[in-house]
This record gives C-alpha cells, structure tokens and sequence, in this order.
C-alpha cells in the first residue's frame, strides 16, 4: 500500500465552483521577492523542477558509466554517452542520429537501456504510452555499436507488446515476454524461439500477477542462468482469483471494463509453480515445492552461484515463514536448507549474494533487529555480521574478494540514513563510511568495483545533490546533479526552521516528530495545526529528507499560517527494531491511530500555540485510512480531514499486503473489522472531503463507492470528488495536480482557518 484518499457527498459542482474562487494568500500572486509560494509555482506549467534525472548505468565495473543525454544536434533525439569515473572525460557511444528506423523521420524516444557483457551491443526500451503500473510493457530495440544497426526485437509482434527484455550473461539471446510467454531471440540472426505456449488471459509466464509486483515488487519474474543456457522462470496460474474491472468512462461514448485479477484477504491467490527451461525450448522442469500452490507465495528465486541449482524462498500464506530452499536444475528436486521465521510476519531477501560458493548472505530480525548473516550452503553454520542495537536497512554493495559488505543504517538517529561497512570474515568489524557531520539522507549507487558511487544526499527542507565519491574514502570527485535552480528558489522563500523532536504519549513510547511553523512564528498566538499522516507498516514520513512538491506545498500552508506538523506512530517503517514495527501485528489502523491521537494530545497539551479548536488532519493511500480513523474515532479531536486515495476497508486491499499484517480474515475478524475505517463512519461530526481516482488500481475506487454508502445511511454530511480514470497517484493528464491541491487548499481555508489568534 502506498497511499490513501478520502469521502464526500456533495460533489464536484460545488468543488468545482469553490475551485474559482480566491481564498487568500494562495490565490494571490508571489510577493516581489518571490519569498511566497503559490500554488501555481509548485504545480503549474512553469513550476520549478528538479534537474532531470540521468538513466546512468555503470560501465567496465565502474571504470565509466553511462547516461541517456539530450541530443545538442538532432530534434527530439537522445545520445548514449559515457564518462570516464575518474576524469569525468566525455564520449558519444550512440548518437540521436543513429537511432532512426528505417521509414522513420525521428529518432527513438527511449527511456532505458542495457549494455551486453561484451558492450558491443545495446538494448533500447521505447516506453509504451499509458501502459499500467509503472509502464513495464514497449517496443526493444537492439543496437550494434559497431555495424550502426538498428534491429526492432519481437520480430512480428504488435508494437508496445514486449516486456522485460533481457540479455543473456554472455550476451548471444535476448530473452523477454510477449502475450504473458516467454520467448529468447539470437542476437546474431533475430531467430526467435518460443519457451511456453500456455500464457494467455489467466496464465503468465515470466511476469507476475498484480498482487505479487505491488507487494513483493516482483514483475520481471524470469532469471537468466550463469551459463546462458537455461531460464528460471515463474508461471501465474491467477484462474480462480476473483475479477475486479476497472471502469474507463472517458476514451469513447461507450465505457470500457478493464478486467483485473485481483485477490482479496481470505480468497483465493495465484497458484504459482517456479521451474526451468532450456533456451533451445523443451519441456519445463517444475520444482517440487511441498504444499498447497494456492496456499503459498515464492516471492524470489535466483541462480545458486552455479547454473545447476537455483535459490528459491518459499513463504506461507501468512508470511511468518520463509522456507530457503535449494533445487536442481536437472530434476527440479528441492531441498531445505535455512529457515526464516517469526511470530509475525518475515521479510523476502531481494538477492542473497554468495560468498565462494560456499555461504549466502540474508537479512534477519532473528535477534531483534534486522541485521545481516551469513549462512552455509548447507544451512548448518549462521554467522552474524552487523552485531549492535541498530537495523540495516539496506544492502548496498557486497566484495566477495576483499571480504566486505557496504550497507545503510543510522544507528542514533532513524530519520537519518548513512552508509557503513562490515567484515565478512573473521570478527566482525563495522565502520562508517559516510563522512561525520554530513548529517542528512544518504543514498548510494555504488560499481560493481565497489570503488565510487553515485551518491545522493538531502534534507528536509534542501533539495538532493547528487556526486560521484571514491570508496571507501568518500571523496567527491564531481556533481553531476546539483538541482541548483531548485536550491536557489527554496532559498529564497520566506520559512522558519523546522523542527524535529520527539513527543512523550506515555507508557515511555516516544515518536519521532517533525513541526513547521509559520514565518514571523508568534509562540504568544495560537494557530490551526494540520497533521500529515501515513504510519501504515509500509512507509515513514519522518525523515531528514527532501519531500518534493509534499514538502513546498506544507511550507506554502506554512506561509499561509498553519502550523504542519508529522508524526510516525508504532509500527511505522522506521529503522527502530523488530519489536517497534511489529507491534502493530493483526491491529493495523487500530494501534497507530491511538498513537496518532495520543501525539497530538500530547503535543496540546505542551504546546499553547496549537489551537484545539482547529486541528486537521490529512493522508494519501495509508495515510488516507489513517485519515479516516483519526475523524471517525476520534471526532471530537480532529476537526477538518482531506483522504486521498484512501483504503475504507481492509477487505478490499489485497490478500498479500492485509494477510502480512492482519493474518486471515477468518482467524482475526474482529482486527479486520476494528481496523476498517468504514464501520466507524457513523461518529463523523467534523469535515470531510474524500478523493480518489476512479482508475486506482491498487486501492480501488470501491473503496470510495462503499464509504460514501455508509456515510449516507448514517446521515455524515461530506464532500467528495472523483478523478475520472486517474490512477493512485492521480497524476494523469494535464492540469490534475495544480487542480487537485488547489481543491485541497481551498477546502482548508474554507474549513481550517488559517492564520494566528490571539489566545
């Protein structure tokens, strides 16, 4: 889950009207200096950008590296260039102009690319237009740096049919999926062979279903061996799975349903088989994995540092139990070798990385907090690597040869992140590598050399920069994305400092805390206070980090006199240990909202300047549900609230994400209906305005449809509007994002007044 939205009964016309009108500060212009947010300067046309951001791959281990750059001499075109790490020397691979098909007046509008091993030939992905869920389906093409030839893959395939394009480790085949099949293509002679023949409507093979990309983060599901010549793949059999379709009312004079398999808490998920096949095509050879298909998940699998067995992690439907498993290539027999449990839920390892063959390395919160571990290829030895009271929270780099592992962590301030290192051998040894007093939010690409980075680093407040540093002295040898043109404006606006700290809600638990105030901030007055929440297990929102157009547009309502503050509650995402984000086992919605109240009753009763006549509160995704239980449980606390994209209902999430956290609908009833913010609508006594895409998705528009009927039929005046097929992020076509928080603002001016009073 990702955010939330929230409910209306009143409708469009009147937003629509109230849209027209000004309100004050944020209908006025920007004062001489600029110092003034408006929100036209965040969300117009001519709003200020980040610098655009280079698709850079590294090259020959890091020696250079690669970027997409817009052509200086051909309209439209985009270059291949690479840089030299060291020198920052410049080069042209693949100009714009090379990059024309045949028939064609322009040049490919790529967005990504890949390198063969050999660099002698390079893959292009041309994006398919308004294709789901984050774009993965378009046109490959293959580009030989020597020849200048320009080879469209697919062979008679429709345009934007191909997704996942992949080389193979010694660079001869292309492998990809077409028509939900798997299909690998010769370099040298475009032959394609056809791997699976069942992929259709209910069947993908070498893709996953919806549940298993937006909650695992799986959507390429298909490895390619060491040795090129077998593919691990994973087969959706989603038959079964209940069909949830997607209405689009606006393409034509006819609607058009948009059938999505789609399961929910309690019902039934994909049945799904992993196993491997030949590049010459053949027969599969399925893994033995032991029980129910439709009762499990196998969230990853990967190559067993050999082409003759491969990794497989196998979770129970309840996701407490992550079964390691080793299978042979040859007869698709498996064998146990580690396991992964917890009294809650565990967490799927990305890519165990294999130390000589001998040891693959895992992150555990096996002793309270998520550290990493090296464990045996026969799972008899685990050896602890990151000893200490704190969490990795990532794995950035692992050097086999020096015996090393790089990861980020913040062992005394969680809002914060930094990189470290640790010794794979002998006893552990652990050491920071990001300099001291570059406080901050760190973030690392780094070679496979281990030897630079690209590093990004921000605040709260301070937009990121973006260098390459030596390793592991952390030296910056250049920017290469500075962002300068949006430092210089955030600069210039008229802010007060803001404020991170802790609030006390008793029980000695203490949450992390961030509050902006007005300029010119008068601790004599009193003024409104609007909350952000999130606090689902999935996210954090305090964090010493750069928030884009979030962050402008709370310092905007800052300028405009509200107090904007965020607090993380129990269970938040935040590197603070095992038992700190589990707490909220089976009670998701319930606990962090009485935190939630908790903070700011608590913040009241410290804080004479807050007014508790105007408290408001708003949230996207999880933060929509969270807004909707601060105003249905706590009425008389929270006076206006703004959801956005909001799950009412923990029934109508999906199975993976509520079953994580929830358990089955059939052994915690009672959790799923407590935590359900549509079976407290009913006590609504203050503002709501609720806002969802009808094309959501992931957290679908039902939710909208259902909470609009229990509010009704409990008489709970509201205001709501739709956005016709907009997504979760509701961000599609022009005009939505200045019309959507143009909506928000004026609803709090109308409902939350801004603005100090005199206690």
């Amino acid at each position: 889950m990702r955010q939330a939205r929230r409910a209306a009964a009143i409708c469009g016309l009147v937003l629509s009207v109230a849209l027209a009108a000004p309100f004050g500060p944020a209908a006025a212009s920007a004062t001489a200096d600029g110092s003034t947010l408006t929100l036209k300067a965040i969300y117009g046309p001519d709003a200020v950008k980040l610098d655009d951001s280079l698709v850079t791959k590294w090259f020959e281990a890091g020696k250079a590296y690669t970027a997409i750059e817009k052509s200086a001499t051909v309209a439209g075109g985009v270059d291949l260039v690479r840089y030299e790490t060291a020198s920052g020397k410049r080069s042209v691979l693949v100009d714009a102009s090379w990059l024309v098909p045949a028939g064609a007046k322009v040049p490919l509008q790529i967005s990504d690319y890949d390198w063969s091993t050999d660099r002698a030939q390079v893959l292009l992905f041309v994006r398919a237009p308004g294709a789901r869920r984050g774009n993965p389906a378009g046109d490959y093409w293959l580009f030989d740096l020597k020849t200048k030839a320009l080879h469209r893959l697919g062979g008679d395939a429709a345009q934007y049919s191909l997704l996942y394009a992949t080389f193979s480790p010694d660079g001869r085949r292309i492998a990809y999926v077409c028509g939900n099949n798997l299909f690998v293509e010769t370099v040298a002679d475009g032959s394609i062979t056809q791997l699976t023949q069942d992929g259709g409507t209910l069947i993908l093979n070498g893709r996953s279903d919806v549940a298993y990309e937006e909650e695992f983060s799986l959507g390429k599901a298909f490895e390619w061996s060491p040795d090129s010549r077998r593919i691990a793949y994973w087969r959706f059999d989603t038959s079964g799975v209940g069909t949830f379709y997607l209405i689009n009312n606006t393409d034509g004079i006819y609607s058009k349903p948009i059938p999505q398999q789609y399961p929910k808490p309690g019902t039934t998920i994909s049945a799904v088989q992993v196993g491997t096949v030949s590049v010459e095509g053949g027969a599969t050879t399925w893994f033995a994995i032991p029980g129910d298909p439709r009762q499990r998940y196998i969230p990853r699998m990967s190559w067993a540092d050999s082409s003759s067995e491969v990794l497989i992690q196998h979770l129970n439907r309840l996701q407490n139990r992550n079964e390691v498993l080793i299978g042979k290539a040859t007869d698709g027999s498996v064998r146990q070798v580690f396991l992964d449990e917890d009294a809650a839920w565990v967490n799927v390892n990305d890519r165990p990385a294999w130390i000589k063959g001998r040891w693959f390395t895992w992150l555990s919160e096996r002793d309270g907090w998520r550290h990493l571990y090296l464990v045996s290829r026969d799972g008899k030895k685990v050896e602890l690597r990151t000893p200490g009271d704190f969490d990795v929270v990532s794995i950035e780099n692992i050097d086999p040869e020096h015996g090393t592992v790089t990861y980020i962590a913040s062992p005394t301030n969680v809002t914060q992140r930094y990189l470290y290192r640790a010794s794979l051998t002998g006893a552990p040894k652990l050491e920071r590598l990001t300099p001291a007093g570059q406080e901050g939010y760190h973030a690392y690409d780094i070679a496979p050399d281990g030897r630079w980075a690209f590093h990004t680093v921000s605040r709260f407040g301070s937009p990121p920069v973006t260098d390459i540093v030596s390793l592991p002295q952390h030296k910056s040898v250049r920017t290469i994305a500075g962002n300068a043109a949006m430092h210089s404006f955030v600069e210039g606006l008229a802010r007060e400092k803001t404020e991170f700290f802790k609030v006390d809600i008793g029980g000695g638990t203490l949450l992390d805390a961030w509050m902006m105030k007005p300029p010119g901030f008068d601790p004599e007055k009193k003024y409104p206070l609007l909350v952000y929440v999130y606090s689902e297990p999935a996210g954090q929102t305090v964090a010493d980090s750069w928030g884009g157009d979030r962050y402008l547009w709370h310092l905007m309502l800052s300028q405009q006199g509200y107090l904007v503050a965020s607090v993380d509650s129990r269970g938040a995402a935040a590197p603070r240990g095992r038992e700190w984000r589990k707490s909220i086992y089976r009670q998701v919605g319930i606990q962090a909202s009485a935190d939630q109240a908790a903070a700011v009753r608590a913040m009241l009763a410290s804080r004479p300047y807050i007014d508790a006549d105007r408290i408001g509160v708003w949230g996207w995704s999880g933060g929509g549900a969270m807004t909707l239980n601060a105003m249905f449980r706590y009425p008389d606390l929270y006076k206006t609230g703004i959801a956005v994209a909001a799950p009412a209902n923990q029934r109508l999430y999906n199975a993976i994400y509520q079953e994580r956290y929830m358990g089955l609908p059939e052994d915690n009833a009672k959790g799923y209906a407590e935590g359900s913010p549509i079976n407290f609508a009913q006590n609504l006594k203050g503002n709501l305005l609720i806002i969802h895409g009808t094309g959501d998705d992931n957290v679908h528009y039902q939710n909208l449809e259902q909470l609009v009927d229990r509010l009704v039929a409990s008489n709970r005046q509201f205001q709501m509007m739709a956005y016709p097929d907009r997504s979760h992020g509701i961000s599609e076509k022009p005009g939505t994002r200045l019309h959507l928080f143009t909506l928000m603002t004026n609803y709090l001016h109308e409902h939350l007044p801004a603005g100090a009073q005199a206690r």
